[in-house]
């Protein structure tokens, strides 16, 4: 193919559309993409392939080779639909109430499509709403108080990405064992929590009875929101009361 850089294949997203077919069945990226994120909200991605999509849409396997040239392309598609979404927390006059929408809103659109979750934290998403996002997150975390040059918004922008991942893949991680084992965490606690008790009386670690026992026992959300309140503290300098 003859781009503006050689004869290399153009991104998805500056590849046209194919022309549309006489054919009883019209496609889209945008369709394609939808109909690949319910099937994978229901079977997760080891469940997903182009011939059960291909399926669903009621056409032949080679007619979406048309639109996606393998499933790395209709993997960057699927994410940067479940970006769009995210994007909608939209701007706040507050840097600090920018960063806290956007990345509420990850989390949540993380616990509606899970696999979400396993694509993150990899090498960067670069389709137009997760660029977006990005920008959005970028330009708020630079006007923090503590951020003040390139090298701290790098920074700032590196360990909240690195929260976020962590916190998100940490949940759907417990939401996925308690599907399996059908042991949500208070019942897995609750089994375990004679032997912890016999350790922690042995003395020999103190601080994790302290945790423990007098810790703060806060649910998913409830933690998310504390730990990242903790993050951005971190990134100004100057820690609310």
């Amino acid at each position: 193919m003859d781009t503006p850089y050689g004869n290399a294949l153009l991104p998805v997203w500056e590849r046209p559309e194919p022309q549309p077919r006489a054919a009883p069945v019209p496609l889209s990226r945008a369709t394609i993409a939808a109909t690949a994120i319910r099937l994978a909200d229901a079977h997760g991605l080891d469940g997903l392939s182009v011939r059960k999509i291909a399926k669903e849409l009621g056409v032949g396997p080679m007619r979406l080779y048309d639109y996606v040239i393998n499933r790395s392309e209709l993997l960057d598609l699927m994410v940067d639909d479940v970006y769009a979404q995210i994007a909608e927390a939209g701007q706040h006059s507050e840097w600090r109430a920018t960063v806290l929408a956007l990345a509420q809103a990850t989390r949540e659109a993380a616990l509606d499509h899970e696999w979400f979750a396993d694509l993150l934290g990899g090498r960067p998403r670069l389709g137009p709403h997760a660029l977006a996002v990005g920008e959005s997150i970028a330009a708020a975390l630079s006007r923090a108080p503590g951020v003040r040059g390139i090298d701290d918004l790098q920074r700032a922008v590196g360990a909240l990405d690195a929260f976020i991942v962590g916190a998100l893949r940490r949940e759907i991680t417990e939401r996925r064992a308690a599907r399996s084992t059908g042991t949500d965490m208070s019942a897995w606690q609750a089994a375990l929590g004679p032997y912890l008790t016999r350790m922690l009386e042995t003395g020999r670690y103190p601080t994790v009875a302290r945790l423990v026992i007098d810790g703060a026992h806060l649910d998913a959300e409830e933690t998310f929101h504390h730990n990242l309140i903790t993050i951005l503290d971190g990134i100004t300098g100057h820690p609310r009361a």
